[in-house]
């Protein structure tokens, strides 16, 4: 019995730790062994006093570790582990984006798109062309307010971080989220700069991953300030300008080397929205921004509060109209040229010295616009152009049209038209070479060559005339005899031979003025009258170097050729003198200078032109509308002349006045001018006629006395006098004989080809009338052999 009690109280192995507590109370360590005997007496042995497990120790603890304490540290332990995991995940994607890069050994910065600076003859710079609108700057040549403002408001440690800052990325991250919306960017310097040189403007990881990549690269391969400087010459201010110096130039109209602080200020303000804050469109939003820079500069220890006051005082800043003004003209043409002078393409920054004179540039301009603004609108007149060029050729001011902002095309370069009765001159210049002089006479009456028959535009004749009155008062009559007289292909020569390179159409109806030129060649033709009878090449080109110092190309035209006779100069000279004193150029007359020129005016009044020179410029000018419109009976001696003259004053003011070449003087001593051999006491370059004529002062006016004929060995001359039966000198300011005859062809002046086979007369023209006009036979001239004719 007391064996089955005892086997009744076995206790079987349990398969839990030794930590853990028995169902019954025991542990592992209290079971008994050896089958389950007690050692000792044959008694049940009391059970000893439960003993509490490490466990049941534990739990305490564990509740004491909770509440706040125990959050944080899982806070901060999920933060480690989500830093670790978003670390992995940031080197995951810098590795995969990097791979679609190219080898960073064959990074390399790209070429800054080259940049023309076109200066005048002072250097001054009238324009820069070129896809950043600006030359390039180093650091110490711009003005110092410029890098420090653009630090100050875009990154102010930028001297500090590595090209990529997580301090700036963290705070506009915080500053966005708490605003609700991108207010900050966390972009640094050179991250803008990589974009810039690298990466398209997309908003995407991949580019920002790259971005980053590229500016660590460029902090590792150069120095601060080279990056400061590729930056400040490539960054987008507006308006199409890329850079410091083009910014300036855009808005201020100066370089960047001379930018003020409140100037720097507003383009620093630029970087941030270029177009909105463009003190072009929105001055208000501009100077704001710029009051923002300022701000951040103080703060930067830049700049005091005192020279924020100085700045803030200052009016703000207008930006001129865009691309305006009339020296754009000019930099077009400089561009149209430059790559036949150089060779090619343009590749690097280049610095191209021109002839121009930035102030009778703006005489030009200013000249044109104020008869165009007052009579311009009632005339009918909506457009002008304008070439002025000295002794050589050398293009002094040039304007294509009214206004370069609205319309960039060039009436004065590219432009052809009839020239009108201005192109007469080379008419009596072919007459004068076969021996006729100015005191030649021919009869103003009604004429017939061939199927044309040439009047006057009031129909009325004056009878027998001098050539010098003809040319007074454009006596289209007389002009067409002598065309016929010398031939019109001797015309065509006389004029290609003084610089017209327009293909001319050797008829009749050349003496009028049909055949088109442009307003350049013709003013820069009439220059061989003014310099004495050299060529005058027009150019506006006269050095081009590179920004090592290279010369590309050097202009010479120091030894132009001689194509006219010195007393065939004179006499024309004398012959036009008298179209300003009594003609239909009276409008032209300058206050005590001496002058000479040539109106013009085309059918239907489409176009007019007045072109003269004194002995300082010869200036062309033309009026009319692009649309090829009439005007209200405008001709060459109303606006034109009226805007010459203006322009003139104004260009020559200040210089001592001297005679033009002959001293307005005709010479006819009964021999033919033409068999008559050249002066010896004429000089033989033109460095000579024009030595001191373009300073104006006592030295101008010795070499212009020396440089013409010698008169005292010369009969007394004869002046220039009006013959009987004169045109009524109460149209005279009209100019009614200037007009061109009727029944010309009436068609668009603007066109390629303006004349229908019918409305030109032929060439081989002639009176069929048994009482033919004589033409005189040519004889040789020494000039004749010089030409090789």
């Amino acid at each position: 019995m007391a064996g089955k009690s005892r086997s009744r109280q076995r206790i079987e192995p349990s398969f839990s730790s030794g930590n853990e507590r028995s169902d019954d109370g025991f542990s592992a360590g209290e079971r008994i062994a050896g089958g389950g005997r007690s050692s000792g007496r044959g008694e049940d042995p009391l059970p000893d006093k439960p003993r509490r497990s490490k466990s049941r120790r534990k739990q305490p603890r564990r509740e004491r570790g909770g509440g706040f304490f125990g959050f944080v540290r899982s806070v901060i332990y999920w933060s480690l582990v989500l830093c670790i995991w978003a670390g992995i995940g940031a080197a995951g994607l810098v590795v995969y984006y990097g791979s679609r890069m190219p080898n960073a050994s064959t990074w390399a910065i790209p070429d800054r798109p080259p940049n023309v600076k076109i200066a005048d003859v002072d250097g001054t710079v009238i324009a820069n062309r070129g896809a950043t609108g600006g030359e390039a700057l180093t650091l110490k040549d711009m003005s110092p307010y410029i890098p420090e403002a653009i630090i100050a408001i875009e990154d102010h440690r930028f001297y500090s971080h590595f090209g990529f800052d997580p301090i700036g990325l963290g705070r506009a991250v915080v500053t966005n989220v708490l605003t609700g919306h991108a207010v900050q960017g966390g972009s640094t310097l050179t991250q803008q700069l990589a974009k810039n040189l690298f990466l398209s403007p997309e908003r995407t990881l991949e580019r920002k991953v790259q971005e980053v990549l590229l500016a660590v690269w460029l902090e590792h391969n150069y120095t601060k300030d080279q990056i400061l400087t590729m930056y400040l010459n490539r960054v987008y201010f507006g308006a199409n300008a890329y850079g410091v110096e083009a910014a300036a130039q855009r808005y201020f109209n100066k370089s960047a080397r001379d930018v003020n602080l409140g100037e720097a200020a507003m383009l620093a303000g630029l970087v941030k929205a270029p177009s909105k804050l463009s003190p072009a469109r929105d001055p208000a939003a501009a100077e704001a921004r710029a009051q923002l820079v300022l701000q951040a500069m103080r703060d930067q220890g830049f700049i005091s509060e005192a020279d924020i006051k100085t700045a803030m005082s200052q009016p703000p800043t207008r930006a001129k109209s865009y691309w305006s003004g009339a020296q754009n003209y000019v930099a077009d043409m400089v561009m149209d040229q430059l790559p036949g002078l150089i060779g090619g393409d343009v590749k690097e920054d280049l610095t191209v010295d021109t002839t121009i004179d930035t102030s009778l540039e703006q005489k030009a301009e200013q000249a044109l616009n104020d008869v165009l603004a007052k009579d311009g609108k009632k005339l009918n007149a909506s457009q002008a152009s304008l070439v002025s060029v000295d002794a050589t050729g050398a293009i002094r001011a040039l304007v294509g049209g009214r206004d370069y902002a609205q319309s960039q095309f060039n009436r004065a370069v590219t432009a052809k038209r009839q020239p009108g009765s201005a192109f007469k001159p080379f008419v009596y210049t072919a007459a004068l070479e076969m021996g006729l002089t100015p005191n030649s006479i021919r009869n103003d009456a009604p004429v017939k060559i061939g199927n044309w028959a040439p009047e006057n535009y009031e129909q009325k004749y004056s009878g027998p005339v001098t050539l010098a009155t003809a040319v007074a008062h454009s006596l289209n009559t007389v002009a067409a005899q002598l065309a016929t007289e010398v031939g019109p292909e001797q015309v065509v020569k006389v004029a290609h031979r003084l610089g017209i390179e327009s293909d001319l159409q050797a008829n009749a109806s050349i003496a009028l003025g049909t055949s088109e030129v442009s307003l350049l060649e013709l003013t820069s033709a009439y220059a061989s009258f003014m310099n004495g009878g050299y060529k005058a090449t027009p150019h506006v080109i006269t050095k081009v170097t590179t920004a090592s110092g290279k010369v590309l190309y050097q202009a010479n035209f120091d030894n132009p050729p001689r194509v006219l006779n010195p007393d065939v100069v004179t006499n024309m000279n004398a012959m036009m003198t008298g179209v300003i004193n009594f003609g239909t150029g009276k409008a032209a007359r300058i206050p005590g200078w001496q002058a000479a020129g040539k109106t013009g005016t085309t059918q239907s009044f489409r176009d007019a032109l007045f072109v003269g020179f004194t002995s300082h410029l010869t200036t062309g000018v033309w009026f009319g509308n692009d649309d090829g419109k009439s005007m209200k009976k405008v001709t060459g001696g109303g606006l034109p002349a009226k805007s010459w003259k203006e322009f003139m004053i104004a260009a020559h003011k200040g210089l001592t006045p001297t005679p033009i070449f002959g001293g307005g003087q005709i010479i006819d001593n009964g021999v033919p001018v033409a068999e008559s051999g050249p002066n010896i006491d004429q000089p033989t370059t033109i460095g000579s006629i024009i030595s001191g004529a373009l300073d104006g002062g006592n030295g101008g006016q010795a070499a212009q006395q020396q440089s013409q004929p010698a008169f005292q060995q010369r009969p007394a001359q004869q002046p220039i006098q009006r013959q009987q039966q004169p045109v009524d000198p109460a149209l005279a300011n009209d100019d009614p004989e200037d007009l061109p005859p009727v029944g010309l062809a009436d068609n668009n002046p603007y066109s390629a080809d303006r004349y229908d086979d019918e409305d030109i007369p032929p060439a081989d023209i002639g009176d069929p009338d048994p009482m033919p006009v004589r033409v005189r036979p040519h004889r040789s001239s020494l000039l004749d052999v010089i030409l090789g004719q």
